[in-house]
């Protein structure tokens, strides 16, 4: 133990504490992001069991569709349920039913998520290389072993971080796949068909002959 130079104790505690640097980045990175995503909830749960979100008026949201683009399951209530629900104004604007939407990906599913999940992973190559250079800077073999053993130690420690990084290519199944552009065309599809089915009602008839 007294051959270990100063030297390889100093890298090895450096890269330890880079890497518990970069699990708390990415920690923190998860509950501010489960914050955020409370509070866009707007009460509303996701139950796993059903995969389905249930609102405050205990009404249920099931999938509709799914963006490959995005890599968003989108959930969406009865229109004939929501439209009569007493606090549809507080809720949604739309016509079509109250939209919720989840990340399929575990963390870290959105852009925001992998940048702060990518400097965590940065951060991991700087807490492996510091010990790993030390090894051409210390001279006794047991300050190398020391600073190898640390290094191949934060690499192991790394490998969870970097997992997730890239996006699984896998698709849902079960629910019909659209991008985000085509649910767009298919709203105002259905907005323009809701206008028609209006203006063929008996009383706007009546009005219209009126004048």
């Amino acid at each position: 133990m007294i051959d270990i130079e100063i030297t390889a104790w100093l890298a090895a505690g450096y890269g330890l504490v880079l890497l518990a640097v970069a699990y708390g980045i990415d920690q923190f990175a998860r509950r501010a992001n489960h914050r955020m995503m409370e509070d866009r909830s707007g009460g509303f749960v996701y139950h796993k069991s059903h995969d389905a979100w249930l609102c405050p008026e205990d009404q249920w949201l099931f999938p509709r569709s799914f963006d490959p683009e995005n890599r968003v399951m989108r959930y969406r209530g009865l229109p004939l349920v929501c439209n009569s629900c007493p606090v549809k104004d507080s809720c949604t604007e739309s016509d079509d039913g109250r939209e919720m939407r989840r990340h399929v990906d575990p963390w870290p599913a959105s852009e925001s998520a992998r940048f702060h999940r990518g400097i965590a992973c940065a951060v991991t190559v700087l807490a492996f290389l510091w010990p790993a250079l030390t090894t051409f800077v210390v001279e006794h073999w047991t300050s190398q072993v020391l600073v190898i053993g640390v290094a191949v130690l934060i690499l192991m420690g790394s490998v969870p971080l970097w997992l997730f990084l890239r996006r699984t290519p896998a698709d849902p199944m079960g629910v019909l796949v659209k991008s985000a552009d085509e649910t767009v065309q298919d709203r105002e599809a259905a907005a323009a068909a809701l206008a028609r089915l209006r203006s063929s009602y008996a009383s706007d008839r009546r009005t219209d002959n009126a004048n």
